[in-house]
């Protein structure tokens, strides 16, 4: 919708500020009541306080009014809504009700509070299109923000990545290897636990995805990884609770041998460098990748599934 059709479908029909004028005139016979009404819904608006003569007739008044709110609908558009909703809600009028001639003011009151009450309805559609289309717009700007900030921090992550390569020492890259693993699952959310220590044994770290909790070893060797040490991992696991799985991570790899033990029955999914590199260059999404990872293992038995497969899949 273009600017000008978008400020089209907010004016006020003209026939509902006729009818809040109608209704403004009527719902009150005396004059002290219905100028404590208008003063009090224009309470934070001195400006048109001071423009309306409540020495003049309650016609006179409301009319002058409500051409003030039309004259500047851009400004006081809400402010006239406001006062049609607030009048078209009136069940009772006490005022009227005190007066000699009731049986006739109260009808007349409610029929004109009925027309603006059928106005107001279909004010209340353009509010709410209104608010639904600025909430939408609302979320897509927070999207875009969120978007913007994933972005920079995946591309930091990324630069962080590179300089571990380059790293001298074995022994530091992997202390900043297990935290730059726990930040990268961090930014999706899978609420990451940095590494600790149970009886016997140390754990890299654990991880919460798809309601399934993961503990986690990384390595960054220059071998590959080999049977014995994921025979080592895959008795950690089964020490753990009945539902926890595994993740292994190795970033020069796993051996031949050890990928063909485990690849009829598994308790855990495995990623290499070449996973970590189609993440970080967003070519995948590291929860899709684990996702896609696991259901590999659930119906082949087979821990390992090159991200190459991933894309050649296409699915």
């Amino acid at each position: 919708m273009s600017q000008s059709g978008s400020h089209r479908s907010k004016a006020i029909n003209p026939s509902a500020y006729n009818a809040l004028a109608d209704a403004l005139t009527v719902i009150f016979w005396n004059k002290p009541p219905f100028e404590r009404y208008v003063r009090g819904m224009l309470i934070n608006h001195s400006e048109l306080l001071a423009r309306l003569d409540f020495g003049a007739t309650k016609r006179e008044t409301s009319g002058l009014l409500v051409d003030l709110l039309r004259a500047n609908e851009a400004r006081y558009r809400d402010l006239a809504v406001h006062i049609m909703l607030d009048i078209a809600e009136m069940k009772r009028f006490p005022n009227l009700e005190q007066q000699v001639d009731r049986d006739e003011m109260v009808p007349r009151a409610e029929a004109a509070v009925s027309v603006l009450r059928e106005w107001t309805e279909r004010q209340r559609e353009a509010i709410r299109e209104r608010e639904e289309h600025e909430a939408a717009i609302a979320e897509d700007v927070k999207k875009s923000q969120q978007a913007r900030l994933f972005n920079e921090d995946h591309e930091a992550l990324k630069h962080r990545f590179f300089a571990m390569h380059g790293a001298s020492d074995p022994h530091r890259r992997g202390t900043e290897f297990e935290g730059f693993i726990n930040d990268l699952f961090g930014l999706y959310d899978f609420e990451p636990r940095a590494s600790y220590t149970l009886a016997y044994e140390q754990i890299d770290g654990a991880f919460l995805f798809d309601t399934d909790h993961y503990v986690l070893e990384a390595k960054w060797w220059k071998e590959a990884i080999g049977r014995r040490e994921l025979d080592v991992f895959k008795a950690n696991i089964e020490r753990k609770g009945k539902n926890t799985l595994g993740m292994y991570v190795s970033m020069s790899g796993f051996t031949a041998d050890a990928l063909a033990v485990y690849s009829f029955g598994t308790p855990f999914i495995t990623m290499d460098g070449s996973d970590f590199m189609a993440v970080l260059e967003q070519r995948i999404r590291l929860d899709d990748l684990i996702r896609r990872k696991k259901r590999h293992a659930s119906e082949t038995g087979h821990c390992f599934l090159p991200v190459s497969k991933v894309f050649s899949d296409g699915d």
